[in-house]
C-alpha cells in the first residue's frame, strides 16, 4: 500500500474538492478513446479532413517548416511541440500561454490559437456563456477580461494524460482565476489551440460543503434549548419568503427549478421555488398517461445524486414524477406547491423585485434579488385559432392538457400535428380502441430511438460509455466543447449513417404518406432542438402504426375550420370527429415574461432559444449560443433556466456560480452581453 504523509485539514480539504469539481479521477486516458468508438470515429474522420486545410491556411506543410516558424512576440520561442508526446505538446502550449497571459501579452497568447479556432466560455472569464469564434474574437475578449480575469496555473487536470489522433493533440486542462477555480478541455491541432473549454467550477471562499467541509449533522455535545435537525428545517420553512426574504425566486418547480434550487441549496443562496401544482413532479404526473422520457437514463440524471444502476432506461412520467419529489425532499429545497405566481415587477433603485404569489388563500409579496423564469421549453402551449372551434361539440385541447385515452374508446380522435407529443397521444389513442387519424402539416424528422441511442449517444451515455470509463460529468463537457458553430458538421454524418441504416423504414413512412426530413442541412434531432426545440419524433412505436395504416394519416394540409361535430381540412377532406388534440407545440419562453412582468420586460429581453442559424423557426443573425438561456438577459437580475434533464443538469452549475457571485458581491462585469433581434 502506497504510503500517505498526514495533511493538514485545509490541504485535505483542497485535495478532496478539487477531486469533486474535476469530472473523473479514475480514468486517465483520453475521453474519446477505448471503446468510445463511434464519437472517435466521427471527430476523427472531420478532423482528418480538416487538418489538410487547416496547414495550408498557416502556409506550413512539413515539420522542418514548422520548426522554423517562430513567433514575433517569442510566445514559442524554442518549442517544437509536433515533435513532442502529447503531454509535452499540451504542457508546453499551456506553460507558453500562462506565460502571455500572466504578462498581459494579449497578441502572444492570441498568436497560440489556429486562425480558424473556437474558444467557449461559460463564466470564467465572460461572467457569460459566449463562444469567441476566430483571433479576433479572442483578442477582444482578452483585451477586455484579461487584466479583471487575471488567469494562472493553467495545467493538465491532475489525473489526466493528453491524447493524439490524426494530427489532433486533446486534454482535459485546469487553471485559476483572481476568484475562482477552472476546468477545462482543449484540443490542439499543428500545435495551436483549435478548441478551448473553459468552465468556472468553483468561486474561491465559497466551496460546497463537500468532502472534509461537509456538515456535521449530528450535535455532540450538551446543550440547553437546543434544536434539531427537523425543527431548524421547520423553522426555515416558517421564515423564508415573511420574517426573511430569500435572494432568489425561482418560478417554476419542473426538472429545471428543482436542479437549479438543489445547486443553490450547497451554495447558501436563499432560495424559494414557486409552483402551481401541489407536488413536485405532478407537471409530469398530470400529463397524458403513455408518456415517458425519450432519453435514455445515462442523459438525464439531476445534479449531485445519479439515478440507481437498475433504474429504467426511459423513465416513466409517474416514476420520474416521484423521483423529483423524493430529490426535493432529501435536497432540502424550500419548495412551495400549490403556489401561483401572479405578477412581478423590477425597481431599479432598490434592484430588487416584487413577485406576488398566492399561497393557501393568502397573497404573499416577495422581494428577492434575483428572478429566475423555469418555467420550460414545454409550460407556455401554443393553442391555434381555428374558425368554428367555438361551436364544435366534442372535447378539444391542447396537447399539454390531454388527460389519457381512456375516455375515447370507439371514438374519433384527430391529432392535429406530428412531433413527439403527438405520436405519443395517437399511439395511445390507438391502444385504447379509439379511431384516430394524425394531421401533418409540416415535415417532420424522425429518428429510431434505437438507432438514436447506438449511433448518436452511446459514445457518450449508455451503459458501455459507462463501463469504459466515461462520467456523466465528462461526457458533458465533451458536448460542452464542441462550438455551436461546427456542431452540425459533427452531427451529419451520425444523421446519414442512421438514414442508411433505415433506409427500409425511412421508404414505409414515405409510403404512408408521412413527409420527412433530416433538418435543414441534414444535420438531424439534435440540432433542429437546440435551434427550434421542436419539428422531430423519437420514434418508440407509434411510426410503425402510422407505416401500417392503423394510425391514420393526412399530410401537407392545414386545418380549415371546425364544424359541430368534424374537421375540414385545407384539401376539403371531413373527418369526423369526437375529440381534437392540438399538438402545436409551445412559444418562447418570454411569454411568460410578458404574462407575469410586462410585454415591454419581455421585448427588451427577446426571443429565448435558438442559435440565429438562419435555418426554420431560428432567425438569424448567427447568436453563437442559445438566446438568454442560463445567462445574463437586457432586464437584469432576470434569468432563464430550462431544457431537458441534461441542459438542467448542466447548466445550473453556472447559473448558480453567477447568482451567488452577485449575492457575495463579487464583480461580474459581463463581456458581450446578447444584444436582441427578435422577440418572440
Amino acid at each position: 500500500m502506497r504510503h500517505i504523509a498526514p495533511v493538514s485539514r485545509r490541504a485535505a480539504r483542497r485535495r478532496c474538492n478539487a477531486s469533486a469539481i474535476q469530472p473523473n479521477k479514475t480514468v486517465s486516458r483520453s475521453p474519446l478513446s477505448g471503446k468510445l468508438l463511434e464519437f472517435k470515429y466521427i471527430l476523427e474522420d472531420k478532423w482528418h479532413r480538416a487538418s489538410s486545410s487547416f496547414r495550408q491556411q498557416l502556409g506550413v506543410s512539413s515539420p522542418e517548416q514548422r520548426k522554423k516558424r517562430r513567433l514575433a512576440t517569442g510566445a514559442r520561442e524554442d518549442i517544437n511541440m509536433l515533435d513532442k508526446a502529447p503531454n509535452g505538446k499540451v504542457s508546453d502550449l499551456l506553460n507558453a500561454l500562462d506565460r502571455a497571459l500572466s504578462a498581459g501579452e494579449v497578441e502572444r497568447a492570441v498568436d497560440l490559437f489556429q486562425a480558424d479556432c473556437y474558444w467557449r466560455d461559460l463564466v470564467t472569464f465572460t461572467w457569460n456563456i459566449k463562444t469567441m469564434e476566430g483571433k479576433e474574437q479572442v483578442r477582444d475578449m482578452l483585451k477586455a477580461r484579461l487584466a479583471d480575469t487575471k488567469p494562472s496555473n493553467w495545467k493538465i487536470a491532475d489525473g489526466e494524460d493528453a491524447s493524439e489522433a490524426d494530427g489532433i493533440t486533446e486534454s482535459w486542462i485546469q487553471f485559476e482565476t483572481d476568484i475562482a477555480r477552472g476546468f477545462g478541455h482543449m484540443r490542439l491541432k499543428d500545435g495551436r489551440i483549435w478548441t478551448l473549454l473553459t468552465t468556472m467550477s468553483e468561486l474561491k471562499g465559497h466551496e460546497e460543503a463537500v468532502g472534509f467541509d461537509r456538515p456535521m449533522g449530528a450535535k455532540h455535545g450538551a446543550e440547553r434549548n437546543r434544536t434539531t435537525w427537523k425543527e431548524d428545517r421547520e423553522a426555515e420553512a416558517q421564515e423564508l419568503g415573511y420574517s426573511r426574504q430569500p435572494y432568489c425566486v425561482i418560478v417554476g418547480g419542473g426538472q429545471g427549478g428543482i436542479a437549479l434550487g438543489a445547486r443553490l441549496r450547497q451554495l447558501n443562496v436563499p432560495t424559494i421555488i414557486i409552483e402551481k401544482n401541489e407536488r413536485p413532479g405532478d407537471s409530469w404526473r398530470k400529463r397524458y398517461k403513455s408518456l415517458c422520457l425519450h432519453d435514455p437514463v445515462w442523459y438525464d440524471h439531476l445534479p449531485y445524486l445519479s439515478f440507481p444502476r437498475n433504474w429504467p432506461v426511459f423513465s416513466p412520467k409517474d416514476k420520474i414524477g416521484d423521483w423529483l419529489e423524493m430529490y426535493t425532499k432529501v435536497m432540502e429545497l424550500n419548495y412551495w406547491g400549490s403556489t401561483e405566481c401572479k405578477k412581478a415587477s423590477y425597481d431599479e433603485k432598490s434592484r430588487e423585485w416584487t413577485v406576488v404569489v398566492q399561497r393557501d388563500g393568502k397573497e404573499i409579496v416577495l422581494r428577492p434579488k434575483q428572478l429566475v423564469l423555469a418555467t420550460g421549453m414545454s409550460a407556455k402551449p401554443n393553442m391555434p385559432k381555428f374558425e368554428g372551434m367555438d361551436i364544435f361539440k366534442g372535447d378539444q385541447h391542447h396537447s399539454s392538457r390531454h388527460p389519457g385515452p381512456d375516455k375515447y374508446k370507439n371514438k374519433k380522435a384527430v391529432v392535429i400535428g406530428s412531433n413527439n407529443s403527438a405520436h405519443d397521444i395517437c399511439a395511445a389513442l390507438w391502444e385504447a380502441g379509439a379511431d384516430v387519424t394524425m394531421v401533418q402539416r409540416s415535415t417532420t424528422h424522425v429518428v429510431r430511438s434505437d438507432s438514436l441511442m447506438e449511433l448518436g449517444l452511446a459514445a457518450l451515455y449508455s451503459e458501455q460509455a459507462v463501463q469504459s470509463g466515461m462520467t456523466t460529468a465528462k461526457a458533458d463537457l465533451i458536448f460542452a466543447s464542441l462550438p455551436y458553430k461546427i456542431l452540425h458538421e459533427f452531427q451529419i454524418p451520425v444523421y446519414n449513417a442512421i438514414r442508411e441504416r433505415d433506409a427500409d423504414y425511412y421508404k414505409r413512412l414515405e409510403k404512408a404518406g408521412f413527409l420527412l426530413d433530416y433538418g435543414d442541412d441534414d444535420s438531424g434531432l439534435f440540432m433542429k432542438y437546440l435551434r427550434r426545440g421542436s419539428g422531430y419524433y423519437i420514434d418508440v412505436g407509434a411510426s410503425e402504426l402510422v407505416a401500417n395504416g392503423s394510425i391514420k394519416l393526412k399530410s401537407g394540409v392545414d386545418v380549415k375550420k371546425l364544424t359541430e361535430h368534424s374537421v375540414i381540412l385545407s384539401d376539403g377532406t371531413e373527418l369526423p370527429a369526437d375529440l381534437v388534440v392540438y399538438a402545436t407545440g409551445y412559444g418562447s419562453m418570454n411569454g411568460w415574461a410578458a404574462d407575469l412582468i410586462s410585454k415591454e420586460v419581455a421585448d427588451k429581453v427577446g426571443k429565448v432559444w435558438g442559435l440565429g442559424s438562419n435555418t426554420t423557426k431560428d432567425p438569424g443573425p448567427w447568436e453563437g449560443e442559445q438566446r438568454n438561456m442560463w445567462k445574463p438577459t437586457q432586464q437584469e437580475a432576470l434569468w432563464f433556466h430550462g431544457g431537458n434533464l441534461h441542459q438542467s443538469r448542466h447548466y445550473s452549475q453556472f447559473l448558480s456560480l453567477q447568482l451567488k457571485a452577485r449575492m457575495e458581491g463579487i464583480p461580474t462585469p459581463v463581456y458581450s452581453l446578447q444584444k436582441v433581434h427578435h422577440v418572440s
